[in-house]
């Protein structure tokens, strides 16, 4: 059997080396058949008195688009938009923008200068290839002297007491510049963090197992006080090294180079794959089909026991993995801010954050006041555990939808198999010694299946719609120069924060209504599977996670970052301020 897995493993590793050397290379010519922005579309600027004539040289199969083309002078530190004459472009349909005009082989636009002075302008103007690329908005600066004719191209302008006017940077798109930290900006975002991982407990998917350790305390009446505040500190351990483990990981990834957020574990399908065996195999528990008692959870007269005190702390690192799917109020400014800190600091937050997360349970065992608020054992106890396996069966239907999305109906179909063969294992293992044989067995298949080549991320099938549009790089700074309010809405399928918002809020009648009298264009990014892009668009308003949402007024009105809960109300109160 150790001989059939090593040689599945290596398989694996060799066709996954294979397919990664091919994508590589073709990634490689397909980026090597386009020219750079500068070579596709060639542009000379000639003036005579307070003339300025723009001419393009376009490159056989690239276009210009018509509408993205324009001219603006720099004034003070404000962009001052200039009318450009231009010809009729040719028609033509494109999927993102419906039909437009575009510019072959070459290009001549005119305007006229206010005065004959010196003066800065930016030249924007955007293209693509028939081949199928398409270029990020590119803008030049140039230093004219109308008197002379002399024209000089230059880097963006940086006066002295002024940002670059360059939209690319973050504060022209109405984001913060990345936070430096203080004692006193650190506590603040340390009590976000606190009060994120008190409201963490009430998730759906954490508040079964704060719910089973609520029983523990009913059970174990007879202890001494001493062993119940034991229990309480051994859990916060669970839940507070779980925290630092997991955010340690994440900065020691984001310091090699990786694009990585909050829950980003959930962006592999076999931790996915593996977190529907875990909530699967805890309904099983919670249902009575298996006793796992203080070794899994902590819970009934077993906390008297010294394996109980495994039991507590487990539980803890159990309430961190449910909890990764979930973003509570507070917890995207402060964990955004930490992720962009030194690591002492960054692992401040995060220990706050189990810190809030942990108190609940802390003060039910430390408290005995509270403690005695609480029901006396009995039959209601085995009701309520059994109830709360509902929510565990129902979070692993949802994880394996999510995998679904990630890899594919083939991959989730694997995976229950695999959840088959985790309740044969269960079935055979207090039996007989030689049917142990046949537990193992299924164990071990069940465990071969997280490496299976199936469970790779597919692309994402996401399309435009005529309500919703994809997030592209690129693709705000576009619809913004068409002063068109747009709403972003940053979201991923194992986020229940995010399916929440989107089945109360974004999916309302009146909402989708407040919409369409606005003009506003709906702008998605998925972030289910791992994108660089998106990681980005998130460390920009520093988010470490979704979910994202912002509203975009249009005009010169600066964009509007709202709560991470939504409703109907929050939304169109938001609308009405901005409109």
């Amino acid at each position: 059997m150790k001989n059939l897995i090593a040689q599945l493993a290596l398989i694996t590793s060799l066709v996954m080396t294979s397919f990664a050397a091919q994508s590589a290379d073709v990634s490689s010519t397909a980026e090597s058949q386009f020219l750079p922005v500068e070579q596709a579309y060639q542009l000379t600027l000639k003036t005579n008195q307070q003339q300025l004539s723009l001419h393009w040289q376009i490159h056989d199969g690239y276009y210009l688009y018509r509408e993205r083309i324009g001219i603006k002078q720099f004034n003070n530190g404000e962009l001052q938009k200039f009318d450009l004459a231009m010809p009729k472009g040719k028609l033509k349909h494109d999927p993102n923008i419906g039909d437009t005009q575009v510019f072959y082989h070459q290009l001549i636009a005119q305007t006229t200068l206010s005065n004959t002075q010196p003066l800065t302008v930016k030249v924007s103007s955007q293209g693509c290839a028939d081949a199928g690329l398409c270029y990020p908005p590119h803008h030049q600066w140039f230093s004219i002297e109308p008197s002379t004719g002399q024209i000089t191209a230059i880097d963006k302008p940086k006066p002295e007491g002024q940002a670059s006017p360059n939209t690319s940077s973050n504060e022209t798109k109405g984001m913060l510049t990345p936070p430096t930290w203080s004692a006193l900006k650190l506590l603040s975002m340390a009590t976000f963090a606190f009060v994120g991982g008190l409201i963490l407990n009430l998730m759906p998917c954490v508040f079964p197992v704060l719910a089973l350790k609520g029983l523990s305390l009913v059970e174990s009446a007879d202890i001494s006080v001493k062993q119940r505040r034991i229990h309480g500190l051994v859990y916060t351990a669970g839940v507070v090294t779980s925290f630092v483990a997991v955010a340690g990981l994440l900065l020691i990834l984001r310091a090699a180079g990786q694009q990585l957020g909050w829950g980003y574990q959930l962006q592999s399908p076999w931790f996915v794959a593996a977190m529907v065996y875990l909530f699967f195999v805890v309904g099983l528990s919670f249902s009575g089909v298996i006793e796992l008692g203080a070794q899994f959870a902590g819970a009934g007269q077993s906390l008297t026991e010294k394996s109980g005190m495994t039991g507590s702390f487990f539980t803890g690192v159990l309430a961190v993995l449910v909890a990764s799917p979930c973003t509570a109020p507070f917890m995207g400014a402060s964990l955004g801010f930490a992720l962009s800190q030194p690591m002492i600091v960054a692992l401040t937050v995060f220990v706050a954050l189990g810190l809030g997360m942990a108190t609940p349970f802390l003060l039910l065992s430390w408290l005995p006041g509270i403690a005695r608020l609480l029901p006396r054992p009995g039959r209601w106890m085995v009701t309520m555990k059994e109830v709360l396996a509902f929510p565990m069966y129902l979070t692993a239907i949802w994880l394996l939808w999510v995998l679904g999305r990630q890899s594919g109906v083939n991959a989730a179909m694997l995976v229950l198999i695999g959840c088959l063969l985790i309740v044969i294992a269960l079935y055979f293992w207090p039996r007989e010694r030689w049917q142990r044989g046949i537990s193992v067995m299924s164990a071990l298949l069940a465990a071969v299946i997280l490496s299976s080549a199936m469970l790779n991320a597919t692309a994402s099938t996401t399309v435009d719609t005529s309500d919703v549009t994809t997030y592209r790089q690129g693709l705000l700074e576009e619809l913004q120069q068409d002063q068109q309010p747009i709403f972003l809405n940053v979201t991923a399928d194992w986020c229940i924060t995010c399916l929440a918002n989107e089945r109360v809020a974004l999916s309302s009648a009146t909402v989708k209504q407040r919409f369409d009298e606005l003009g506003v264009r709906y702008v998605k990014a998925d972030w289910t599977n791992q994108d660089d892009k998106i990681t980005q668009l998130l460390a920009d308003y520093q988010r470490s996670g979704v979910p994202l949402y912002v509203y975009f007024p249009g005009g010169s009105a600066k964009p509007i970052v709202l709560p991470q809960l939504l409703s109907v109300d929050t939304l169109l109160a938001i609308f009405s301020k901005s409109s």
